[in-house]
């Protein structure tokens, strides 16, 4: 059952009124989408924040508004980065029966065991996140990809594993979602340093003989 957090419908949005509104513990928010004209209302942060947290980015809520109850996810939001307080919320109404695309996390695991990463390899993940169409009772929060087989050299896309997840990824098939490059060896670092310490390998400055050198001039 989705959780239920109580939206206070707001008729007023000056900067004074939402000043007063964070500093009470509220996030001024609107609600739109599904069956539903734009609303502004203010939810409490505590509330907000604790959802987030137990059911993840992805959950549904109900959002009881003046008595009525809708079904909503959080669309959008503002943050103040130094507080780590909410500034803004923008809840999407939806319908439950009704596919609706959503950013998903991507997981590793397996990491530790990998054959590549054992042998000194550089683990990159390109992407956090990957896009999935479903129905918000289907939605995942998060989707795990096992790296535990994977070599230096070897990359893994979205068409490598999406058939394994289950759900609709919308995302094209040639996205990359990690790779185990190469170390970097010893001698590559040495020879690299021998290069840029080669007196021979840089432009004689003093010579004269550069390519952009003006011609001097003879009496």
């Amino acid at each position: 059952m989705a959780t239920t957090i109580k939206a206070e419908r707001r008729e007023k949005s000056g900067r004074s009124t939402l000043t007063e509104l964070r500093n009470g513990g509220y996030v001024p928010a609107v609600v739109y989408g599904y069956e539903l004209d734009s609303v502004p209302v203010a939810v409490r942060e505590n509330e907000l924040f604790m959802t987030l947290r137990d059911e993840g980015r992805n959950a549904v809520f109900q959002l009881e508004v003046e008595g009525k109850k809708v079904n909503a996810v959080l669309h959008d939001y503002q943050m103040d980065v130094m507080k780590g307080e909410f500034r803004h919320a923008d809840f999407l109404a939806i319908d439950m029966n009704t596919e609706m695309e959503a950013e998903v996390n991507i997981t590793l695991t397996g990491d530790e065991v990998a054959p590549g990463v054992k042998e000194g390899g550089v683990l990159s993940q390109p992407f956090w996140t990957v896009n999935v169409s479903a129905k918000p009772s289907d939605m995942p929060e998060s989707l795990e990809v096992d790296v535990s087989e994977m070599a230096v050299g070897d990359t893994l896309t979205v068409g490598d594993i999406k058939s394994k997840w289950g759900v609709n990824v919308v995302d094209e098939d040639e996205k990359v979602l990690v790779t185990i490059t190469a170390p970097r060896t010893e001698q590559a670092d040495s020879d690299a340093e021998e290069g840029a310490a080669d007196p021979e390998a840089a432009p004689d400055a003093e010579a004269g003989n550069g390519p952009d050198e003006a011609p001097q001039e003879t009496e």
